[in-house]
């Protein structure tokens, strides 16, 4: 895949120790924490609903820290400095919106999914079916696409490894942690790779900074890290190659985070308000992320497992972003080449090679042993990454489109319909891999294509938590308006060849002096606007069936235990179908058979519901009565917190404000 300058390094034997003893540790570590859970609906997709906010605000980390991070960050911050570090601290704000104002909704509300809760919301299929389809193209298409893109690029440079056997082999295991323990085991999986992506990344960030001689003489050294070909044509005017020249040289602002209004790769005003957009799409309405704030035990460990998050989102700049700058100064002439033949030639793309600067740092400054630590990290960030999409992908299409064809599927065919849909993704992104190696600068690829199609997706969901007023004819204008227009800018873009900096390419104005970022506000704006105009001209949805659904309307409670059993959401009702009860004594019986008189299983059907992760429901029926169900309900809807706990993660959000902001003056 890549040339020789960077291709060629074997595994030391103390470097596959590293990486196999890594497997075992995680494998042992999801296998044990899936156990109590298996079995269940609740158990592999909400993980019982009993997560600490210890390994909740890892796995929110981990899940967003991907192989696609390591590679994109670290090569952006090579090309353009640490100006990329602003999508890692914007998240911190967004967080705190996440957990104080959009999961206390979803929780009041009882759901699983978030197209669920848009059904739940605003009634009606369509919406409800097109935010699931939607999702499931996303994290095709996008987030497994760049994970696998990116980790296929490290080990293959460190491994000499076939890419397609290597993507194929961390599928598998993706799949299989997925497929066996449902979501415990992905967020017990993501807390144990937390530990190693940081303390990897740490070793590395420290031997970097010892290499180029410290802080100040990265600063320094970086804006002077050009390549030999750069100085060559700089200096040549009369030469073609002249053209390229600029390229070469990093800007200026390479060490701010706000940036001029037309800066072409980070303006100030797409970074405040239109990467914010994007942010609260992917950080509170998104499936992934959303999933496992909604598996901490109560409202109390669902803001801890914020804050941790939060913290946390700190480190990329010093532990990607600062080496991704000093992979450009040790390694100028690779990381910063500028002739497109030149470039070919070292990374087999045409269009710069600052994707390698992650590898190439790891590669040659790291002794045998940690280079297996590292080559871990980066599996352990891909894994974390596909198994919480593999998760979150099969939880909406079992609840959110199966289940629309499916109604009253029982609880044994969702969780082998789950586990199929898992291994149907993994298919498609491996047929999906070819497309993904010829696409050029896959971190802006990704945030471009967030930006054509998120906005409308937070427009409604952001109208639909605090405007009770939205109705369901005006969400659906507004996304399927947001969808053509967002389309229309994507299919146009996209037309156009990739061309290498210094050459002129074909796209018009309209496309090129209308960044991304801000597009996205753009079409934020108008979707609200169109939302708002057609709610305000049709029928309203009425008051009480508004109930918990809304930021104002979260913190209703029934008044009559008749209003809570008709107030219990799908989810749960879902597990009583079989269960009929009488309206008048509102006593329940079970019509779901026993294991009296039943001749024993055979062995082969044994290993089948342990594989698909259903050999409780097999061997016992789960059976609730009325009373089990209303505190069920009562435990999966409430939101209370205790008073100290409250004013805890209170001041903590606080800190975490004061302490980014503090950042984004310090580095204006």
């Amino acid at each position: 895949m890549a040339g020789d300058t960077i291709s060629g390094t074997a595994l030391h034997w103390g470097d596959i120790v590293v990486i196999v003893a890594y497997f075992v540790i995680v494998i042992a570590a999801g296998i044990l924490a899936s156990c109590g859970n298996r079995g269940s609906i609740r158990g592999y997709f909400l993980a019982g609903r009993n997560m600490h906010w210890i390994p909740v605000g890892a796995s929110l980390f981990a899940s967003n820290i991907g192989s696609g991070h390591f590679v994109g960050l670290a090569g952006s911050g090579a090309a353009t400095g640490i100006g990329i570090a602003a999508f890692e601290l914007n998240a911190i704000f967004i967080l705190i919106l996440l957990a104080w104002v959009f999961v206390p909704v979803y929780i009041s509300a009882g759901v699983y999914t978030m197209p669920e809760y848009i059904n739940k919301r605003f009634g009606g299929k369509r919406i409800h079916l097109y935010l699931s389809c939607l999702a499931l193209l996303l994290y095709i298409f996008t987030k497994i696409s760049a994970d696998l893109y990116s980790g296929a690029l490290f080990i293959t440079l460190a491994a000499n490894m076939n890419i397609y056997l290597a993507v194929l082999i961390l599928l598998v295991i993706s799949a299989l942690f997925t497929i066996g323990g449902g979501l415990t085991a992905v967020i017990w999986t993501d807390f144990v790779q937390t530990f190693i992506m940081i303390i990897g990344a740490f070793i590395l960030m420290i031997m970097s900074f010892i290499e180029v001689g410290g802080y100040e003489q990265l600063v320094d050294r970086y804006f002077q890290s050009w390549s030999n070909t750069t100085r060559d044509y700089l200096f040549n005017t009369t030469s073609p190659m002249h053209k390229y020249a600029e390229c070469g040289i990093p800007p200026k602002n390479a060490m701010s985070l706000l940036r001029a209004y037309d800066d072409p790769n980070l303006p100030w005003p797409g970074v405040m308000f239109g990467l914010t957009v994007s942010a609260v799409w992917y950080w509170c309405t998104d499936q992934v992320i959303v999933q496992r704030s909604l598996a901490a035990k109560n409202m109390t460990h669902s803001k801890g497992g914020a804050i941790l998050a939060g913290y946390l989102k700190f480190l990329p700049l010093w532990l990607i972003v600062f080496p991704g700058m000093i992979a450009r100064i040790l390694f100028p002439n690779e990381v910063g080449c500028v002739d497109p033949d030149e470039c070919e030639k070292i990374c087999s793309s045409r269009t710069g090679c600052t994707n390698i600067a992650y590898p190439k740092l790891v590669l040659k400054i790291m002794p045998n042993g940690l280079k297996g630590l590292m080559l871990a990290v980066m599996m352990s960030a891909l894994i974390s990454s596909l198994t919480s999409i593999f998760n979150s992908s099969s939880t909406i299409f079992t609840m959110d489109i199966w289940k629309q064809f499916r109604p009253k599927a029982s609880d044994r065919e969702l969780m082998i319909v789950g586990r199929v849909a898992v291994l149907f993704l993994a298919a498609v992104s491996i047929v999906w891999i070819p497309i993904v190696q010829n696409v050029p600068q896959m971190f802006n690829y990704i945030q471009s294509v967030t930006s054509y199609l998120a906005p409308p997706v937070c427009a409604i969901f952001v109208l639909g938590v605090f405007w009770k007023r939205t109705n369901e004819l005006g969400a659906f204008v507004g996304l399927m308006s947001g969808l053509f227009i967002g389309l229309l800018r994507f299919i146009w873009e996209f037309s156009y060849a990739n061309v290498p900096c210094g050459e002129e390419g074909s796209r018009p104005s309209i496309i090129t002096d209308v960044h991304y970022l801000h597009f996205g506000l753009i079409l934020f704006g108008i979707v609200i606007f169109i939302t708002v105009a057609v709610s305000l001209v049709s029928k309203p949805k009425p008051p009480h069936e508004l109930h918990n659904l809304t930021y104002w309307t979260r913190n209703w409670k029934p008044l009559s235990k008749a209003s809570t059993v008709s107030n219990i959401s799908g989810s749960v009702a879902s597990k009583l179908e079989s269960m009929e009860c009488k309206s008048e004594s509102m006593e329940c019986k079970s019509e779901r058979p026993t294991n009296e008189n039943k001749s024993p299983t055979k062995w082969y059907v044994t290993a089948f519901n342990w594989i698909c992760g259903i050999e409780k429901l097999a061997q016992q029926p789960e059976e609730l009565t009325l009373e089990q169900k209303i505190e069920l309900h009562e435990k999966m809807t409430n939101i209370d917190e205790k008073p100290k706990w409250k004013r805890f993660t209170n001041l903590n959000a606080i800190a975490l404000i004061v302490l980014a902001t503090f950042l984004w003056g310090f580095y204006h």
